[in-house]
């Protein structure tokens, strides 16, 4: 589980979890912008954690015998990243605080407010920066699944304050991603409240084209 703390380390190690093949080095570094070395360095404290396994295997397109045969690495038995999830307490608390500070007498809906300005900032960078959207709620604890026709979202990243404060938590989570594809400029998304056991109270729908 230590082995998971680091951010980067957490992402590469979902990344391979959710791939349909076994991942080399470069297919992980370039999803997730990092150099090479970095992310084999990343990749091989997994095998040492005993959370993924490596070996080489020849891809299916080169011919046998030729070129170096590639490091390759996929899931160690059935995973351990449901057992992990990563919470995001901290950003909910601010969001609380200015709320409180901003209007004491109606923070709920201050709460609403800060809640979708701060998803809208996030949201402005990734479209500023054209970052992956799916790897910005990844980073953000969420653990995206991205389908044909939907972006479920596995973790909730306030999972305690939710079951404690679920409709206060939920609807500050929708306004939070309503506001981040709001900033994306993504019409093709839209955050629905859709609860689920386990996961994340909203999923984003995809919007059919007109």
């Amino acid at each position: 589980m230590a082995a998971l703390v680091d951010r980067s380390r957490r992402a590469l190690y979902d990344y391979v979890c959710r791939a349909d093949h076994p991942v080399t080095r470069e297919e992980a570094a370039e999803a997730h912008g990092m150099s090479r070395n970095l992310t084999a360095f990343h990749l091989d404290k997994l095998v040492e954690s005993g959370l993924l396994r490596a070996h080489y295997q020849t891809p299916a397109d080169q011919p046998r015998g030729r070129g170096r045969t590639p490091k390759v690495y996929e899931a160690a038995g059935d995973g351990v990243a449901i057992t992990v999830p990563e919470r995001r307490y901290e950003l909910i608390a601010e969001i609380l605080a200015d709320a409180v500070a901003d209007d004491p007498h109606d923070a709920p809906e201050a709460a609403r407010r800060h809640a979708r300005q701060r998803g809208w900032d996030i949201g402005a960078r990734v479209r500023d920066t054209g970052e992956d959207l799916v790897g910005v709620l990844a980073g953000l604890g969420f653990e995206p699944e991205a389908l044909s026709d939907q972006v479920l979202l596995r973790n909730c990243p306030f999972h305690v304050l939710a079951t404690r404060q679920t409709a206060l938590v939920c609807g500050l989570n929708h306004a939070f991603l309503a506001g981040l594809i709001d900033g994306a400029g993504r019409t093709d998304l839209l955050p629905r409240l859709a609860p689920r056991p386990g996961a994340c109270c909203v999923r984003l729908d995809g919007v059919p084209n007109r």
